[in-house]
Formats: structure tokens, sequence, C-alpha cells
């Protein structure tokens, strides 16, 4: 696959650094990672690259998408990185029977809330015991955005789609915990992000 596929998300490289020091506080030494919504591929390679004792498993729902993860993939030159899923996270069946830690960033504010207990339940399905599920994105804190620019998001993000927007966090740690999916950590990032940490039961 030529690089020329490559996708670039310019966003991709001002928080990488900030949720690999996250990742590495819990994700175990070797295993697989699946990472759902892996979009133009870039934190794929970058975390597969840091992490080597990982074997990274990117997926996208179109695709499109998984042209530039390819690139990205030949361009990095990354032993680590298994070839792109195309899969919903929110199918019955998932094509991995196993995995030791699920990674979604920027993922449930850009879906319909029915996309986030069923991602839970395809997680719940995967992980062992111990494993480990990492959130990344913008989330509303006891009903109120944490920051005007997170209010502005929302607005943009429900005017490109009425039933895409900025989740609750307290409602996705109920949903995650129904699951048997245990809050770890919130960690306050950039931008007014938050890394969200599970571990199942």
């Amino acid at each position: 696959m030529s690089a020329d596929a490559r996708l670039f998300a310019p966003a991709t490289a001002r928080n990488r650094e900030f949720i690999l020091a996250v990742l590495r506080r819990h994700l175990p030494a070797a295993g697989t990672v699946l990472e759902i919504g892996s979009g133009s591929g870039e934190h794929a390679v970058f975390f597969a690259a840091e992490l080597p004792g990982l074997r990274w498993q990117p997926s996208e729902t179109e695709a499109g998408a998984l042209a530039s993860i390819r690139g990205w993939i030949a361009h990095a030159g990354v032993a680590n990185v298994a070839d792109p899923l195309l899969f919903d996270a929110t199918a019955a069946q998932w094509p991995l029977a196993a995995a030791d830690a699920v990674v979604a960033i920027n993922v449930i504010h850009y879906s319909p809330w029915a996309t986030t207990p069923a991602l839970l339940d395809g997680v719940a399905r995967l992980l062992p015991p111990g494993g480990v599920l990492y959130f990344y994105g913008p989330y509303r804190r006891n009903g109120a955005h944490t920051a005007p620019s997170n209010e502005a998001f929302d607005g943009w993000l429900k005017e490109r789609d009425p039933r895409f927007g900025v989740r609750d966090l307290e409602a996705v740690v109920a949903e995650a915990a129904a699951r048997g999916l245990t809050l770890a950590e919130v960690a306050e990032m950039p931008a007014n992000n938050l890394s969200v940490v599970f571990r199942r039961a």
C-alpha cells in the first residue's frame, strides 16, 4: 500500500504523548490491543512503536479509512500493527475472539448514544478479567460542560448529526458498571478532554 493514501489528523500529534502516558499506566506489557475507530491510523503506529510488547489491532467502520491506516503502517514500518479490521462496534459479533485491552479515542461523541452501550457489550464479551478499556474525549460532568469550548463543540456535533454529542461521564460509567467494567481512572487531559479507564471485573 502506497504511503500516498495516508490521511493526517492534526490533533493526533497534539494529544498522543498525553494519551501514551495514561496507556503506559494501565496497559499490560504484552498482549493484543483492539483500537476502535482508528481514523487515519496515526495513533495506531505511534502507540505500537512506543509499546513494542503489544500487538495493536486497528479498526474502522468505513472502508475508505483502511487505506490510510495501511499507508501509515507501511510508512512507519512497525511490525506489531495488524492489518486493520473493517467492523462496526455495535455488531453482535466482533471479528476478534479476545483482546487484552480496547482503546477508543474520540469515538463515542461522534456516534449515536446507542453505540456506547452496544460497544460496552462487545468489550465485556471480549476482555478477560482485569482487561482494560480506555476512552478519550470530551465529557460533561455532573450534567454540565467542563468548558465553553466543549459546549460549542457539542453544538457543532449536533449540527452535523443530532444523534452525536458530548456524553455525560456519569452515564457512561453507569453503563460500563452494568457490564462488569469498573472505573479505574479519570485523568484530565489538554483541551478539556478526559482519559477514562475501566477494568473488567
